[in-house]
């Protein structure tokens, strides 16, 4: 049967959630949450959320979908040993450090891949299922067509955002608020500035960036025919009411196969943004997916119907079975659960009755009023012997001590299988100057004068590469290339993409650049040295290591560390830095080119970028060969002129990464490179290395 798994930003929200119909829900524990505006849970609140939800037969999935420092790793800790022991049912992760240390520490309790983890394709779900995750949080992007291959073939459970936000960016795979304000998606700090007004070249009302709510309501038989293990709702900054309207809406949609124009009503009421799609699922983007909220009242009547559904109510939903015994010897009630747990009382010794004696038809009426609690009684066993009798006021008494003592029994916390973190061995790293990568986007940022510079890695895209056998051979034959695969490739795309890489492989090629985790699968099997992407969100020396064991070549490192940090960090691989360029701060599967005109001009229309309230610019790219884009910063990352304090970090590389440059531009960068001119603040920035994030 398909989970409904509704979000609990509260334990009001948790009680909307569990009294309209959830299987489970999702919620955030202290700070390292994807919501940490959210009011979530203290250790000890959890512990009673729990409860409240296996009393009712609904699990708890704590979300620890966000990066974490080393410095932070001690407190995460103590918080997975204290998730633990509350007993929660799944542990929801995106950094690939985390989920070694909640093997580790809480190896029992299920893993599960957030859609931070940017999982797209069948490899990426493989990839996790080798990490011994139990279920994989499938990225928003993706079509009915291709979760349904994943399903098929996907040795581990699938979950599928069923309805609420969709951000514009690929979930992971967003830094604009990072950048912006120092509030990072990745740390659950998203000041959600695709929600901003911003216009093509120059400013205008307008809202590029802001998607309409994603609703599946219409297809949740069909997600559950699939073999969709979970449909996931989002909301966990949403009140108690939205989520107990949704989650209403689509536990009736599961239960009986209908929508109704009242359950639509009802959801447009508690929310949306101009509207729904549910276009993506469709497998076609376009301007029609693009909405922003513009009604703010509330529906009294809305308000107050979905409040009466958890207020002080409480909705059966375990079904149980009574066993009753009333003999001259005594009597008691045996109460059983549909998992077999079995707790038995002892009532009152039985009157001789004197008019009207027990019949086993009204013993039975009395026991089945279980209202006001989780229970509901679908059926009494009754063994009554005749001339005997027993007040209603015992028998409520039997029934309420019975289930009384379920409850303690279904909200008992099993001791935990508890390990400790795994030492991760202390290698400072390279010493000295970090040798010098660079990364282009087009052949024509290849000049001979980058071609005469001593480089300790060449990264050049795939496409690129493909595009011109004679530039391939050239920079293969001259060593110390690899290919920029792309971020995002669909199922659909592996095909293609592989042969690209073995076509390659024929000309020389034995490198890679990898930014995502399902590629890193492709990569391997097909016998390439791969270097880790700055996609990969590297934030610890948790993850450094993970990938140490993966015999990656080197890693890139998050552009959200602090130089201490990075100076700090164990270098187990070879580590490299971006120091110059615009930083790429989306990758949206939306052509932002489309979202102009209407039709898309990627491959041919002249130059794109988007501008803010302030002024601020936003250049935009192609990513790759694809009709996807990448939003970048518009002010470029630059330590040119501070080599000097790059030596003292311990990274094996520093890299130039040119996007829009011109083959000038290029040459005057790396001529800064060799003689560094002043820093420019209004035309760059230092990024955050110094200020960090949020």
């Amino acid at each position: 049967m398909l989970e409904l798994l509704a979000p609990a930003g509260s334990m009001e929200a948790l009680r909307a959630a569990v009294q309209n119909g959830a299987n489970a829900v999702y919620l955030g524990c202290g700070m390292f949450n994807a919501r940490q505006s959210a009011k979530n849970f203290t250790p000890q609140t959890l512990v009673e959320a729990v409860k409240y939800c296996h009393v009712r037969g609904v699990a708890v999935h704590l979300t620890l979908n966000t990066l974490v420092s080393d410095r932070e790793m001690t407190e995460l800790t103590t918080l997975i040993r204290q998730a633990a022991e509350a007993d929660v049912d799944a542990f929801i992760v995106q950094d690939l450090g985390v989920i070694q240390l909640c093997r580790q520490v809480a190896p029992k309790v299920p893993l599960h891949g957030s859609t931070q983890l940017t999982v797209h394709s069948l490899p990426g779900v493989l990839f996790c299922a080798a990490l011994g995750m139990s279920r994989v949080v499938l990225s928003r992007e993706l079509s009915a067509e291709e979760i349904k291959y994943i399903c098929a073939n996907s040795p581990i459970e699938i979950e599928v955002f069923g309805h609420g936000a969709l951000c514009m960016c690929y979930s992971g795979q967003c830094y604009l608020s990072a950048a912006i304000g120092g509030r990072s998606g990745n740390r659950g700090r998203c000041a959600q500035p695709c929600r901003q007004s911003y216009g093509y070249n120059h400013w205008e009302n307008k809202y590029p960036l802001s998607l309409k709510d994603n609703c599946l309501v219409d297809y949740v038989k069909d997600l559950e025919a699939m073999g969709v293990a979970s449909l996931k709702l989002e909301g966990r900054m949403k009140r108690p009411e939205y989520v107990a309207t949704v989650t209403a809406v689509y536990r009736r949609a599961i239960d009986e196969g209908v929508v109704t124009d009242t359950m639509m009503d009802a959801l447009y009421m508690a929310f949306n943004r101009e509207g729904f799609t549910d276009d993506y699922y469709l497998g076609q983007t376009g301007p029609q997916m693009f909405g922003i909220r513009k009604d703010d009242k509330d529906h009294p009547k809305w308000l107050q119907a979905a409040r009466q559904s958890y207020e002080n109510a409480e909705n059966p939903l375990v079904d149980i079975v009574f066993r009753a015994v009333v003999s001259s010897k005594g009597s008691s009630l045996t109460v059983t659960d549909p998992d077999g747990r079995v707790c038995k009382v002892a009532g009152p010794m039985p009157e001789v009755a004197r008019n009207v004696p027990l019949e086993p038809a009204a013993l039975a009426q009395r026991l089945s009023k279980t209202g006001g609690t989780p229970y509901r009684c679908v059926e009494v066993r009754t063994q009554v012997e005749p001339g005997l009798t027993m007040s209603a006021a015992a028998i409520n008494a039997m029934r309420r001590d019975a289930l009384n003592q379920l409850s303690a029994l279904r909200a008992r916390r099993e001791k935990p299988t508890l390990g400790k973190p795994a030492r991760i061995p202390d290698h400072l790293g390279h010493a000295g100057m970090p040798g010098l990568s660079v990364q282009v986007t087009s052949a024509d940022q290849i000049t001979p004068k980058l071609l005469k510079l001593e480089t300790v890695m060449l990264y050049v895209p795939l496409h690129v590469l493909l595009a011109d056998s004679q530039l391939c051979l050239d920079l293969l034959s001259r060593g110390k290339v690899a290919a920029v695969l792309p971020r995002i490739a669909h199922d659909k795309e592996l095909v293609k993409l592989k042969a690209d890489l073995q076509k390659l492989q024929s000309l020389g090629l034995k490198d890679v650049l990898v930014g995502n985790v399902g590629l890193l699968m492709v990569a391997r099997e097909l016998g390439l040295r791969i270097h880790g992407d700055f996609g990969l969100n590297i934030y610890n020396s948790g993850s450094v290591y993970f990938l140490s064991k993966l015999n990656l070549a080197s890693v890139t490192l998050s552009f959200e560390m602090t130089m201490p940090q990075i100076r700090d960090l164990s270098k187990t691989v070879p580590c490299e830095i971006l120091i110059y360029g615009r930083m790429p701060l989306m990758v949206t599967e939306n052509c932002l080119f489309r979202g102009r005109s209407g039709e898309c001009s990627c491959k041919t229309g002249p130059a794109l970028k988007l501008t803010d309230k302030t002024g601020a610019d936003f250049p935009v790219i192609k990513d790759g060969d694809s009709c996807r884009s990448v939003l970048l910063n518009g002010k470029k990352l630059s330590w040119l002129d501070r080599q000097e304090d790059l030596t003292k970090i311990g990274v094996w590389a520093t890299r130039l990464y040119f996007t829009t440059e011109s083959s000038k531009e290029v040459d005057r960068v790396l001529s800064d490179y060799v003689h560094p001119s002043p820093f420019d603040p209004g035309a760059c920035t230092r990024g955050l290395y110094l200020r960090g994030v949020e």
